[in-house]
């Protein structure tokens, strides 16, 4: 069988320096579509359903405003890592690594730390045992993670077997989220929501901790090294400057292309800007419709459902069973079916989110240790580095579940406390990179560099105050 040919690819310049080539022509809207949609089917699932819902049913609603506010601040730091790629094809990650290749290092350790405690696949596997009446969860979390590898390697195009199961993932959730505002959430629980919101805008309700709290601002949307990668997610989707580049492709199933230069730019004239102005102007509004309005809408509702089911209960413990609980009120109350539909769907999305998360941290550290380290070795490419991160993962996470530590919530609140914390890092990072590194008719200036001073006042204040609450507890 022929094999396809590979593109044609500008050779790097021996000091790994940067290449000019031309801005490609911007695709349509339509085709820009997926790295958001990507990036809420990986980030819709600890925080929408365990989390956030977790959060308001101990209490109330309350905290909605927070919810908001990270979004709010997660779009602005999202489009400054992908307007890098944009700019120059090179992954935000590899750009930190030019001034000091420690940068690269602890980002990818502190990826490896955030997921490799299997929290969603856990959390999957535990509401799959209610949905099923019994089982196992640990060794059915242990067969999904395999399960998971596999389909990984065996993808051709990664990218594209990513998207297309985050896109079911986002299509199922959206689908029981209209059901659960038609048959369940009252116009009460709607009024009070948004009075909520309001009144309660920079207040924190009692016996909402601040790990608690940066554990839910890590989980709401994306974070942590999961937003970084949508630097590798646009560059598969071929946005801008990316179009140079090779995509990821699997050693097993596709043919491996050769490595393209470290860095693209392109002329600054009046051509490649109206290009760039039209990049910049659709990726924003991918991003906005995708992500940012996907999540919103998903957090509010998922909050107003343990709202309207669980507060004022007193029978909450710290676990998942609450999900149960949940799913036997909306038995009680709606039918059996909605029940069977809510842990299916709950399933689904922490798997196809474990799924995403996998491939997360595989992308970060395959490329940077291959531009850093293995950039002439014949044997390890990205694409086989990439496999193996993911297989060790898969390795990792299941010693820790088969060692006893089994608690979803427990995990996820590791994994999204880490999330929080190396978000407050890189976005230090983002404006440096954005300010020094780009030309200046393309760098990042006005609003959203206000915007990227907030984000990182945001992050700091709840980072600090948890480790000050947790000093104080000693």
């Amino acid at each position: 069988m022929s094999q396809p040919a590979t593109r044609p690819e500008t050779a790097a310049p021996p000091d790994g320096g940067t290449v000019t080539q031309q801005l490609p022509e911007p695709m349509s809207l339509r085709r820009m579509v997926g790295p958001g949609v990507v990036a809420v089917g990986i980030g819709m699932a600890a925080g929408e359903i365990i989390l956030w819902p977790y959060l308001t049913a101990i209490g109330g609603l309350g905290l909605l405003w927070l919810a908001f506010a990270t979004l709010a601040v997660q779009f602005v730091i999202n489009m400054e890592i992908e307007r890098y790629t944009l700019a120059t094809g090179q992954t935000a990650v590899a750009g930190f690594s030019r001034w000091w290749k420690g940068w690269g290092i602890v980002i990818c350790l502190a990826g490896a730390f955030q997921y490799v405690w299997p929290g969603w696949a856990t959390g999957g596997s535990t509401v799959f045992t209610y949905l099923v009446g019994g089982g196992d969860a640990v060794w059915i979390t242990v067969a999904v993670l395999v399960v998971i590898g596999g389909l990984l390697s065996a993808s051709k195009v990664i990218y594209k077997t990513v998207e297309r199961v985050e896109v079911v993932k986002v299509a199922l959730t959206l689908f029981f989220l209209a059901v659960i505002v038609v048959f369940v959430i009252s116009l009460s629980t709607w009024g009070e929501g948004a009075k909520e919101t309001v009144l309660g805008f920079g207040q924190i309700p009692a016996g909402i901790t601040f790990t608690l709290l940066l554990s839910a601002i890590g989980a709401a949307g994306a974070g942590g090294v999961h937003n970084l990668v949508l630097s590798n997610w646009i560059r598969d989707k071929r946005y801008g400057m990316g179009a140079h580049v090779p995509r990821l492709i699997s050693p097993i199933t596709g043919r491996e292309e050769a490595s393209g230069a470290d860095r693209y730019t392109f002329p600054q004239d009046e051509q490649n800007l109206a290009r760039w102005k039209t990049w910049w102007k659709r990726a924003n509004t991918e991003h906005f419709f995708a992500f940012l309005l996907v999540c919103f809408v998903t957090i509010t509702i998922m909050s107003l459902l343990a709202y309207e089911t669980l507060f004022g209960r007193d029978d909450l413990k710290n676990d998942t069973t609450f999900l149960r609980i949940e799913g036997d009120i909306l038995a009680s109350q709606v039918g059996e079916w909605l029940k069977l539909l809510f842990f299916a769907i709950a399933a689904v999305s922490l798997w196809a989110a474990a799924m995403g998360l996998l491939d997360v941290i595989g992308r970060v550290a395959s490329d940077f240790l291959r531009r850093n380290y293995l950039a002439d070795s014949a044997r390890w490419t990205e694409a086989r580095l990439y496999l193996a991160i993911v297989w060790a993962e898969i390795v990792l996470g299941s010693i820790i579940l088969l060692s006893g530590f089994t608690q979803p919530i427990g995990l996820l609140l590791v994994s999204t406390c880490a999330a929080s914390v190396v978000t407050l890092l890189y976005s230090i990072l983002l404006v440096r990179l954005n300010t020094r590194d780009l030309p200046t008719a393309i760098r990042l200036r006005g609003w959203r560099l206000g915007g990227m001073v907030t984000a990182i006042g945001f992050y700091g204040f709840f980072a600090i105050a948890m480790v000050v609450t947790q000093i104080q507890k000693l």
